[in-house]
């Protein structure tokens, strides 16, 4: 029996990509900061008497870290899977973001990731196998405003990931990326509630993200890739996800720099006519 470790499991992504691995017949260790709220998991596990066991833990705590893995460690079990889904979400202007937000996305994001996956990476590289995936997003390629900070992140951890890839392979270690579109979470939904600020790109972004989940795609066709990635013997690093993951990046991909940042800073009707013209949304 395969062994999975799966950080931010309260929830969204996180929460269906444990149900998914249990339900295939993996022992999942399924971690949160909170274990009292993860009341829908305790149910499922519970009713389909799945083999997963909630732990706590904080990726943003050293200490935590080391703690949640030093006891699996006593346990000896050895985490054929690591899936570093746990990730936060701040949005505004940078003018208007505190500091604290900025490091609090990339403790999160970024350093969170780095924490879990430090502490396995011995065991993994002397047992000569494992497997990686790091949840990034479509905003770990597209930069635009009010996702500065979040972008900053994302962009932080796909790097990081490319260079783990290139270490790791030596070592049989997968290391992959999934980058989810607009998916049905809560961060999305917050997203989609417009916020006052003296720039437009709050209100225009809620608009898209709101116009995007009126056909919501679920969380759980995330989980069905993260497994499919980690069953796979492909070595392909980047996973785009969902509907407008995709059309998203290669739209991105047909604009230099500058027509990017125009386009971002052209006036509302403009932006909504793009947005509407390129992917049939109605953002305003």
């Amino acid at each position: 029996m395969k062994t999975v470790l799966i950080t931010g499991t309260s929830k969204g992504i996180g929460l269906e990509t444990a149900l998914k691995f249990g339900r295939a017949g993996y022992q999942v260790i399924a971690t949160m900061r909170r274990p009292e709220a993860a009341v829908e998991l305790k149910q499922s596990i519970k009713k389909e008497s799945l083999d997963i066991t909630i732990c706590e833990m904080d990726v943003d705590s050293n200490t935590s870290v080391k703690q949640c893995m030093d006891n699996i460690n006593q346990d000896g079990v050895f985490i054929d899977v690591l899936v570093n889904n746990a990730g936060i979400e701040r949005h505004g202007s940078i003018e208007e973001m505190s500091i604290d937000d900025f490091q609090a996305i990339m403790n999160t994001n970024y350093l969170g990731v780095l924490r879990c996956t430090k502490a396995l990476l011995p065991q993994m590289r002397k047992n000569k196998s494992g497997c990686i995936i790091n949840i990034a997003s479509v905003s770990g390629h597209i930069a635009n405003s009010p996702l500065g900070g979040y972008a900053a992140s994302k962009h932080a951890l796909e790097a990081i990931s490319e260079a783990l890839a290139q270490e790791l392979k030596p070592f049989n270690v997968k290391v992959a990326i999934v980058e989810p579109g607009i998916i049905k979470t809560q961060m999305a939904m917050d997203i989609s509630t417009n916020q006052e600020s003296i720039y437009p790109h709050s209100k225009r972004l809620a608009g898209l993200f709101k116009a995007s989940l009126e056909t919501p795609t679920p969380p759980s066709l995330v989980a069905d890739k993260i497994f499919e990635v980690a069953e796979s013997n492909d070595w392909k690093l980047r996973h785009p996800v969902g509907p407008d993951a995709e059309p998203f990046i290669a739209w991105r991909k047909t604009k230099s720099d500058e027509e990017w940042v125009d386009w971002n800073a052209t006036n509302d009707d403009e932006w909504y006519q793009a947005v509407e013209q390129e992917f049939g949304l109605n953002a305003r």
